[in-house]
């Protein structure tokens, strides 16, 4: 039986030897590799973090001592060794969550994956343990050194230094990346001390001089690790890092010896007040094709060969991110008022290729998504047009600035949202649902959901020749589908895609939403209900001919990949209210609730965003059996007879 099989919790780990540890850091490692190259997922990150959360586990006591991650996508380990050990369905419908997910177990605490919290959550919590007498529990966070580009880590140990009483362990998990490496002073400054000389020779030396006096030198040499280390530290400059702090300073601590972290872990949990425990390890550790990947030291995988490291999945069409990063670097070539703008995702937002081309040109701020909406209103106002380019989740941590920036300052700055709508196996935190309805209220903001690779490419052009306001475009994760072409556009530029002689319903899809319509469409008119599919192109504002349009069919139908909560479809249908236009409305999207991992066809299929469920649904509207009705629902008309809008 491996060691593995026996750990059930945590305290499972109290009984074993450190030769034991090591077995089983090195059976995790397997158990990671076997189960995360057949679903996907977050591997290089958990690879690095083994020894370090055995050894938190055991000397912390969770769930009494809560483990906070920062961010989640790295507590597969966590999960292995809290009861949960059946990553056969990781990131799948009803399987493990790929971040920590309080439902799975007490164990989770914090289930955002939206990195730089972890330090307040645990301010927070400390101090309620304080004030309510619970003060023999601790409060551990586990922080990635990409976390510590957020400015939401600096605000929080700005408060957590300003009181020493508390028992907060803050473990610095330093790798040296985020995605790829980390940017900014910070990283230079840790990377410094990762690589400084000096400490890396008094370390090594004094480790060989207790070693040579055998058993006694090395149990000594265990016993005054704690203060040599902080000796060394203070040597190589460390501490010049949180002097100004206030907080107690541990390290640098090798993270892949689960001996020497859990003496510092014990130490610091003595201590009776915040400290930090600065731990180095490798991302991708004992997994050599990890190793060997330059960009990303396999952070996120798809299905892979667990013995080579290649991937198995072969994508069938050009990926939405790929489409963009190619027609920047194009657009960019002929026009140098270009600049691009990411957050820690250099590479995933796909602005690696034009940092290749141009790499002056482009700017990653690190996790900061609010730096980098404002910096950009800088760079526009400074005579460039910036492109920001985020995951679509993330632009709600930069609303203010977007608004109060760049919108009331009418910065010309273009926002790039990748991975919009519903992205599946990532889960609630990831699913980029909310930006429809967030950016819609922005003053002067428009807003393009391409339904193709040709329209992503047109429409990105259009966006960057914007400078009087902030433009959005929104696409999907995964690869381009089906090109659709329109029999033909209006003046103001909203693509009319099918049109039926019969006006019963006019369908008006946001982006790759077209596909869906089109099948809706087919499936009215099989049922004798004349369909007309139309795509905005730019769905806020509201284009002009989809109001004069909607005023002559019985009802209109939005379909879109947001929330239903102020999405297209309510401005839609207030666009119509406001120009009286009486035709009814019904908004398909999704309801505003945190979705649950999944595929995207599973997630797609549970709400009801089908062709099936939607054709249902407006066949029921049109003949009155379902709210709302369209006009003179249950009446049947002639086919060569349109109703007359009542305006």
């Amino acid at each position: 039986m491996r060691l593995l099989d026996t750990i059930r919790g945590p305290r499972d780990l109290d009984a074993l030897s450190h030769d034991q540890l090591e077995e089983l850091a090195r059976e995790i490692r397997e158990v990671l590799v076997a189960s995360v190259s057949k679903t996907g997922g977050h591997l290089g990150p958990n690879l690095g973090v083994v020894e370090l959360t055995i050894a938190i586990h055991r000397v912390f006591d969770s769930p009494r001592d809560p483990i906070i991650f920062d961010t989640g996508h790295q507590s597969y380990v966590h999960k292995l060794l809290t009861g949960r050990q059946d990553f056969s369905s990781l990131r799948q419908t009803g399987g493990l969550a790929g971040y920590p997910q309080r439902s799975e177990s007490e164990h989770d605490v914090v289930e955002s994956s939206h990195a730089s919290s972890s330090l307040s959550w645990a301010d927070g919590i400390s101090k309620a343990f304080e004030m309510t007498g619970q003060g023999d529990r601790h409060v551990v966070a586990v922080v990635g050194d990409g976390a510590l580009t957020g400015g939401m880590t600096w605000e929080a140990l700005n408060n957590i230094s300003d009181d020493n009483t508390r028992n907060l362990v803050v473990v610095v998990n330093d790798n040296g990346r985020s995605y790829a490496p980390t940017i900014g002073g910070m990283a230079r400054f840790l990377n410094s001390v990762r690589t400084k000389q000096s400490y890396r020779t008094l370390h090594l030396r004094s480790r060989s001089a207790f070693d040579k006096l055998g058993s006694p030198g090395r149990a000594f040499y265990r016993g005054v690790r704690g203060g040599l280390h902080g000796f060394l530290s203070r040597f190589s400059g460390n501490e010049a890092l949180y002097s100004n702090l206030d907080i107690k300073y541990i390290g640098p601590i090798d993270g892949h010896d689960e001996r020497a972290v859990e003496e510092a872990l014990r130490q610091a949990k003595s201590y009776g007040a915040p400290v930090i425990v600065h731990t180095i390890t490798d991302k991708g550790r004992g997994y050599e094709p990890a190793r060997r990947d330059v960009a990303d030291q396999f952070h996120a995988v798809g299905q892979i060969d667990p013995e080579t490291g290649e991937s198995i999945e072969k994508a069938s069409a050009p990926s939405w991110t790929g489409v963009f990063a190619d027609e920047l670097v194009s657009l960019a070539e002929r026009d140098e008022r270009l600049v691009g703008i990411t957050a820690a995702m250099l590479r995933p937002t796909g602005l690696h290729r034009m940092a290749e081309r141009f790499p002056a040109r482009v700017f990653d701020v690190g996790i900061a998504e609010q730096h980098a909406a404002t910096s950009a209103a800088g760079l526009a106002f400074g005579g460039l047009h910036p492109v920001v380019a985020v995951y679509a989740t993330f632009i709600n941590r930069a609303f203010d600035q977007v608004l109060m920036d760049v919108a009331l300052h009418k910065a010309g700055v273009t926002f790039v949202l990748d991975r919009a709508g519903v992205t599946g196996p990532d889960g609630p935190s990831h699913h980029g649902v909310w930006d429809l309805s967030i950016l819609q209220v922005v003053p002067g903001i428009r807003i393009a959901a391409p339904r193709d690779s040709v329209r992503l490419a047109e429409e990105l052009g259009e966006a960057v020749r914007v400078d009087d306001g902030p433009t959005v475009l929104r696409f999907p994760k995964g690869t381009v589908g089906t090109e659709y072409e329109a029999v033909r556009r209006t003046d103001d530029g909203v693509d009319v895609l099918v049109e039926s002689e019969r006006r019963d319903v006019l369908i008006v899809t946001v982006g790759p939403m077209a596909g869906i319509g089109l099948e809706v469409a087919q499936r009215l008119e099989a049922q004798g209900i004349g369909a007309t599919v139309v795509d905005p192109r730019w769905v806020v504002p509201v284009p002009q001919s989809v109001v004069e349009l909607a005023a002559d069919y019985r009802i209109v139908v939005s379909i879109e990949d947001g929330i239903r909560v102020g999405g297209i479809g309510t401005r839609i249908r207030q666009d119509l209210r406001e120009a009286g236009v009486d035709t009814a409305v019904t908004e398909v999207g999704l309801p505003d609730e945190f979705l649950d991992h999944g595929s995207r066809g599973d997630i797609l299929e549970r709400v009801g965003l089908t062709p099936q469920h939607i054709a249902r649904d407006v066949t029921a509207m049109v003949l009155g059996s379902k709210l709302p009705h369209a006009r003179n629902a249950g009446i049947e008309l002639p086919s060569d007879t349109a109703p007359q809008p009542r305006v």
